[in-house]
């Protein structure tokens, strides 16, 4: 596919997903919310891929929402003359944002975020959608909508909670506190910190292949374990298990993985 914000690199199993607006420091315009969430798609659709890996281009992760598109959604709103109608426009537009990054988070595979320069407002929403996180030293986020006097609504204040906890949340969010790298380790945002935006991408991908080295129906399997027991109680996530299982665990996946340790060999899984 061809498009104007986003790259794709597809590396046998593992697909790079790149923003790539560098000029813009991947500012999140109404073009690159509505391709996220096509790449994410046409991701999922290539069956050999096992991991994706979510970057951006030049010196920066992104910088947020791009304010072109609130100037834009202002004047839009001001030439609707009916109150409830302007408002039914933003609603359509927040909706539209939040299902570009469940598009993400609802990815079959895993996504590994590797996030080096700014990570600002959507930025922490984008995150907070992955599976798991790296980023430089240096990166910098910050959950950026109460300065501009809004309520961070693409995902943050659902998902974050779920990561770092519902203290950390409170915080970050109340202040708008900017905070680097070894920060964003430190309250768990983020698996590891790296000096250069080149060794975190080496990390990245070391950790994709990793993942990648493993029974493919198993990792989807955990992933939608995982998604489905943060928004339930145990009981029911035990229960979503069980049937999971019931369903999936006789496979050639498992077939394969006691061979090879038999074996003593390296599992070879098909697509």
């Amino acid at each position: 596919m061809q498009f104007k914000t986003i790259k794709i690199d597809l590396d046998g199993p593992l697909a790079w997903l790149r923003m790539n607006r560098p000029d813009k420091a991947n500012a999140f315009n109404h073009d690159l919310w509505e391709e996220i969430g096509q790449a994410a798609a046409f991701i999922d659709r290539q069956p050999q891929v096992r991991v994706a890996i979510l970057c951006g281009e030049g010196k920066h992760f992104t910088a947020g929402i791009d304010l072109e598109v609130l100037d834009e959604q202002n004047r839009s709103t001001s030439k609707i003359d009916c109150p409830a109608r302007a408002r039914e426009l933003i609603l359509h537009f927040i909706e539209h944002a939040q299902a570009a990054f469940t598009r993400i988070e609802q990815m079959r595979v895993p996504v590994i975020a590797a996030v080096h320069g700014a990570c600002i407002g959507a930025g922490v929403d984008l995150v907070a959608a992955c599976d798991l996180r790296y980023a430089t030293a240096d990166a910098r986020f910050c959950i950026k909508e109460v300065d501009l006097a809004v309520v961070a609504d693409v995902g943050t204040l659902q998902r974050l909670r779920h990561i770092i906890g519902l203290a950390r949340l409170t915080e970050l969010t109340y202040t708008a506190e900017t905070f680097d790298g070894r920060k964003a380790e430190a309250i768990g945002l983020t698996g590891g910190t790296y000096a250069s935006r080149d060794e975190l991408f080496a990390a990245a991908e070391k950790m994709a292949r990793r993942i990648a080295a493993k029974s493919p129906l198993a990792v989807r399997g955990v992933k939608r374990n995982l998604l489905y027991a943060r928004d339930h109680t145990v009981a029911e996530g035990l229960q979503y298990t069980a049937t999971w299982n019931a369903a999936m665990l006789i496979s050639n996946d498992a077939t394969e993985s006691l061979a090879a340790y038999l074996g003593k060999r390296e599992s070879k899984y098909q697509d």
